[in-house]
Parts: structure tokens; sequence; C-alpha cells
């Protein structure tokens, strides 16, 4: 489990461990958007409520250098799962989790909101067994 974010307010997750299929598939989606990528974008790219004030400069950097900071041997897999203080979350990783082995069993494209949460479903795809 792992927390970050935009202080004093942290994101957790939980960090799956990358595998050759991971890095394949990633791999894979980045040359698929290829051709939409942008140099960088404004809060307007973003789902919000608020106009965009919701949305963080860090969140719009690290949306805009991905590509170059978060693949390959920087790939970090993961699934959010909640917002906090950071001496919450802190405190919340420091103590132990077991870990799990789970499987898809569908995935889905999401608009991005603030802290980098999916909050506009864009696509939902059936997978197969």
């Amino acid at each position: 489990m792992g927390a970050e974010g935009d202080p004093p307010i942290g994101v957790a997750g939980i960090v799956i461990e990358p595998t050759d299929d991971l890095h394949r598939l990633q791999d894979e989606l980045i040359a698929a958007v290829k051709p939409y990528i942008v140099k960088t974008g404004t809060p307007a790219a973003f789902f919000s409520n608020e106009g965009g004030r919701d949305i963080q400069a860090a969140l719009i950097s690290y949306v805009a250098h991905f590509v170059t900071d978060a693949t390959g041997k920087r790939f970090n897999p993961h699934v959010t799962i909640g917002v906090g203080t950071e001496a919450y979350l802190n405190k919340m990783v420091a103590e132990p989790f077991a870990s799990f082995t789970f499987s898809p069993a569908g995935a889905s494209v999401y608009q991005l909101g603030s802290f980098g949460t999916a909050r506009k479903e864009l696509r939902a795809l059936a997978l197969t067994p």
C-alpha cells in the first residue's frame, strides 16, 4: 500500500506487482492513445463539479509527464482507494497489510477528476474468460 498526493492531502492506493503482461498492456495502451497525446492540458480536460478549481496542478503535471515519468521501470500499477490527510494516510500505510491475489472482471476508461480519481466513465469493456 502507498500514499502520495498534494500536501497536506494525500491519495492512498493498493500497489500491484508489475508483471510482463501489465508492462505489455501499458505499452499497447500508450501506442493506442499516442495520436491524441498533447504536451499538456488545462483543468478543463478533467472532470470537475467546481469549474476546474478542484483540479490540482500536480495532477496536470502528472498526466502531462506520465509517459516519460511513469512507464517502463518506473511503472507503478495501483488501485486508488481514497483521499485523506497525510497524517491519517501515513498511519494507515504503516499498519500491516496482507498481500492478496486478484484478477480483473472488466475494465473501464474514465475521465480523471480531482487527485486523479476515476470520475466519469467514458467506456466499459467486457473481458472474456
